[in-house]
């Protein structure tokens, strides 16, 4: 594989085609070790994930943490970025929504913990904290946080030992709402202050906590223990370990992310809107890094995971879902969706097409305003044209359906022709039949073929014709009612 090799989320399995470049845009990979790119860790690692906030503000009956970025809900892009740093375990601190929550991701690779009664986060952290080692580093993340880089948790676990613990912190021109990271004069992490427990000098400070924080899970079992409600929210704040840490002479190691964006918690869905605008940012800039043309990177929306070929162009409000593969030289027009797809080099898919779990092969024309339903297959040099349906279907190299056509259920040979209005009648109001037309037949317009039944290769079908046996190969076919003209015949009319 060459060119850009980000990593995969672990709900997409199998190995990225030879001679594309892949890419991740959540940046995940089961495989992804901090090792592999020069992290060095001092302790095995659990990941806990605080998932328990109600969100009011998004006024919303779905649970904060299931609603939805880029297709998938907020808990699972967090989920998906603890399993690539390879923990030895991931708890989830789950509450409102309970059940549903859980029920929405099935087959999360993780261990549940409920807190029964909402008491801030030090208290939902405790909750995980029995089932823990206390040879481990505990990494916290939070799962209304949804875009931080596996590579920003390496760094911060490598900060991170058995007398020393990191904080990934964040400068921004305006930190409302978050706490403020309150530093000596040498520097040094002294305090984290929460905004409505901080006076206006301390508020002036632009470095803010993001939460995340590692620590060891001996000394952090304490320090929990220790945690008094003694503000102005009445809660128990994990944050005031790090002033506990400070008193033991614990090292504290702050990190600063990157990118801001990376660090973008969600509240409401006014933040979910901007977090998706920056998840698109992101990916279409992988997109570019990768060697793609993009007519405008501000309007492309990759939902999933994307492979890419040399040479490929995109063009507007094109939406891709789950996985796709796109091969060299393949053009996309505007206004397409794509889900769970490969299309093959050199195919061209034109304006306004949905194209959902097929396979396109090489050098095919699609489009415009055609619509491909699962498992439709298409071989070399097929040309599906508007308006034109493709239903669980296989064309051979070369065929055509070039106009307002239904092919479901349909085995279709190479350099077959399918007339406009052709209907592939595959279903009799309870069971699905097949149609077969063998290589060379051509089918005339507004031809019904009433399945099961076979076209023979090379034969014709005459335009209008209700074919309801099979037809012999090479031969014309014809089915039409004698054409009448009526004398005499005066067409009603409206009364005045």
């Amino acid at each position: 594989m060459r060119g850009l090799a980000l990593s995969q989320s672990p709900d997409v399995g199998g190995a990225p085609t030879e001679g594309f470049d892949v890419i991740r845009h959540l940046d995940l990979s089961s495989s992804y070790t901090g090792a592999a790119l020069g992290y060095n860790r001092a302790m095995p690692v659990t990941v806990v994930i605080l998932a328990a906030g109600q969100g009011k503000r998004m006024q919303s009956d779905l649970p904060k943490v299931l609603q939805p970025l880029a297709g998938r809900p907020l808990l699972a892009h967090v989920i998906a970025t603890a399993t690539a740093i390879a923990p030895e375990a991931i708890h989830v601190v789950y509450g409102h929504g309970g059940e549903q929550v859980r029920s929405a991701l099935p087959d999360a690779p993780v261990s549940w913990v409920l807190q029964a009664e909402q008491r801030g986060t030090g208290h939902a952290l405790s909750q995980a904290m029995p089932a823990i080692d206390d040879g481990h580093l505990v990494l916290v993340l939070y799962g209304d946080v949804p875009l931080i880089r596996p590579g920003a948790l390496e760094r911060l676990l490598a900060a991170a030992g058995p007398k020393s613990m990191s904080l990934l912190t964040v400068e921004l021109e305006d930190p409302t709402g978050y706490g403020r990271i309150v530093r000596g004069a040498r520097g040094q992490v002294q305090r984290i202050v929460e905004e409505k427990d901080a006076t206006a000098r301390v508020r002036r400070i632009r470095e803010g906590n993001t939460g995340v924080m590692v620590a060891p899970a001996r000394l952090l079992r304490r320090w929990l223990g220790q945690l008094r409600a003694d503000n102005a929210q009445g809660e128990l704040y994990l944050t005031d370990v790090v002033a506990m840490a400070v008193k033991e002479k614990i090292e504290v190691v702050p990190q600063l992310v990157d990118a801001p964006s990376e660090v973008l918690g969600v509240n409401d869905k006014l933040q979910l809107a901007e977090v998706e605008a920056a998840l698109r940012a992101r990916r279409a800039r992988d997109l570019l890094v990768a060697g793609v043309t993009l007519v405008d990177p501000a309007r492309i929306d990759v939902r999933g995971d994307l492979a890419v070929g040399r040479d490929v162009q995109i063009d507007v409000n094109v939406v891709f879902e789950g996985r796709v593969r796109l091969g060299d030289r393949v053009r996309i027009g505007p206004n397409c969706v794509i889900r769970d797809s490969e299309i093959d080099a050199d195919t061209e898919v034109f304006p306004n097409c949905v194209i959902d779990r097929a396979t396109i092969g090489p050098a095919c024309h699609i489009g415009p305003f055609a619509r491909f339903r699962p498992s439709s297959q298409l071989a070399r040099g097929v040309h599906i044209g508007n308006f034109v349906e493709v239903k669980n279907s296989k064309l051979g190299e070369g065929s055509k359906s070039n106009h307002l056509t239904y092919l479901g259920d349909a085995v279709i040979g190479a350099r077959v022709n399918v007339g406009a209005g052709t209907v592939t009648c595959n279903y009799d109001g309870a069971n699905k039949s097949q149609t077969h037309i063998d290589d060379g037949a051509f089918i005339g317009s507004g031809a019904m073929l009433v399945a099961p039944v076979r076209i023979g290769a090379g034969a014709t079908i005459g335009a209008g014709s209700t074919i309801t046996r099979d037809t012999p190969p090479d031969k014309l076919t014809l089915e039409r009612s004698k054409q009448v003209t009526i004398d005499g015949w005066q067409r009603p009319a409206k009364k005045t």
